[in-house]
């Protein structure tokens, strides 16, 4: 079988790549192409486009590389018609997503939803487009199929999120664990994003709050998680701004690392954080964290019409409460963020109450399965509806070596 997955961030990517070698699992000679990122090309995929270097968020930055998300429809739409792969599966990744669909569509080509995006939470409008142009979607969130078919969309189903299948996977570095907790002191976790944008935008509010906690109590000390050594290098330059400022000392007990997310989230005893898909990480941990999100004033002005929801983070959309306090802010909330680190640092009445909650809302939904499920319903929908096992390729051998290369070098 011929797939072609598309992926727009580092969280997709991850997904992506998973979902490939479940894949390969049940069709080890499945061939792979498509958009997204390192991981899916160590899982064995032949990318057209390196998609997650343009993940971007907000109106602005869509904007700023409109030509090559063009060219990228463009692109696919080629391939879609001359390759004809037996299914597109696309993840998350809202925008270009759409258009890539519809594209599929028109070339009789069958398109997965593996982890939709939050439309009930922002553009519950978009629903007609999940009902015209993807046959089967693969929902992360257990409210989610229901809130489909009251829309019309009755091939939507629950599998679970793929997240906690990569934590069941992970290896954690346990000389790097074992060093850490030999230091003094008890570690809160600064989690700034996975998009230089939101770094620049968490992390300043991020550090005030450390110099506000570390002013407070001299037995605290922070780390920051960084995804790269790029985004590494982004919070280093911050932090030496504020420092030199005067807004945050330079004795406040503070490392910076990067590829080191998940041991300084076994390590917290808080944490503060952005909204996305690393909230679940923290559910798993069973670490009491606060979600901040700063946006300008004119981004919030021109968000809050679209959100639909009580809450912006996983957590709590999941417990139907606030189980981790949310700030969708243009103002400095550094106060409250150092207030609810410090209820919870210690062994008090406040952080028995939000880890009893969190092991009772983990047991419900952290289940691992979700990526494996994804790939046995994504085969048996293409083998129902093509017994021979794959959709009936059109051959176009002068197009096949353009549509396989790189599209980075053409733009």
């Amino acid at each position: 079988m011929h797939f072609f997955i598309s992926a727009g961030e580092p969280s997709g990517d991850l997904h992506a790549a998973n979902l490939i070698r479940a894949l390969k699992r049940i069709d080890p000679e499945a061939r792979i192409s498509g958009y997204g990122g390192p991981r899916m090309i160590e899982a064995g995929a032949d990318l057209n486009f390196v998609l997650v270097n343009l993940a971007v968020m907000w109106f602005l930055s869509v904007f700023a590389n409109i030509a090559t998300f063009l060219k990228l429809i463009i692109q696919a739409d080629r391939f879609f018609r001359d390759e004809r792969p037996d299914a597109v599966i696309l993840i998350d990744y809202p925008g270009l997503h759409w258009w890539l669909a519809r594209r599929a569509k028109k070339h009789g080509v069958p398109v997965f939803y593996f982890v939709p995006p939050q439309i009930w939470a922002w553009a519950p409008w978009r629903v007609k487009k999940i009902r015209r142009d993807f046959d089967l979607v693969l929902c992360s969130l257990p409210f989610e199929p229901a809130w489909y078919r009251a829309r019309g969309v009755n091939h939507a189903t629950f599998v679970g999120h793929p997240y906690f299948d990569e934590l069941a996977d992970r290896v954690l570095d346990h000389d790097f664990l074992a060093q850490e907790q030999a230091q003094p002191g008890r570690l809160v976790a600064i989690l700034p994003g996975s998009r230089v944008k939101e770094i620049e935008h968490n992390l300043p509010t991020m550090l005030r709050a450390a110099a506000l906690l570390s002013r407070r109590r001299d037995d605290v000390r922070f780390a920051i998680a960084c995804l790269n050594e790029k985004h590494k290098a982004i919070a280093e330059r911050i932090l030496a701004d504020l420092q030199a400022q005067g807004i945050v000392e330079s004795a406040i007990p503070l490392v910076i690392h990067a590829g080191r997310t998940a041991e300084i989230i076994r390590l917290a005893r808080a944490a503060w954080t952005v909204s996305g898909s690393v909230s679940l990480e923290l559910l798993a941990e069973r670490l009491p964290s606060v979600v901040l999100y700063t946006v300008s004033r004119v981004g919030l002005w021109i968000a809050r019409p679209f959100i639909r929801t009580r809450f912006i983070t996983l957590v709590n959309l999941l417990a139907d409460r606030e189980l981790f306090p949310e700030f969708l802010t243009c103002l400095d909330v550094s106060p409250q963020l150092a207030a609810w680190a410090e209820k919870w640092i210690d062994d008090g009445a406040e952080r028995e109450s939000i880890q009893r909650a969190l092991n009772a809302l983990a047991d419900e939904v952290g289940k691992p399965g979700a990526t494996e499920r994804s790939a046995g319903m994504i085969v048996s929908w293409i083998r129902a509806h093509h017994p021979s096992g794959a959709t009936q390729s059109v051959p176009a051998p002068h197009h096949a070596s353009r549509a396989s290369s790189s599209v980075s070098g053409r733009l």
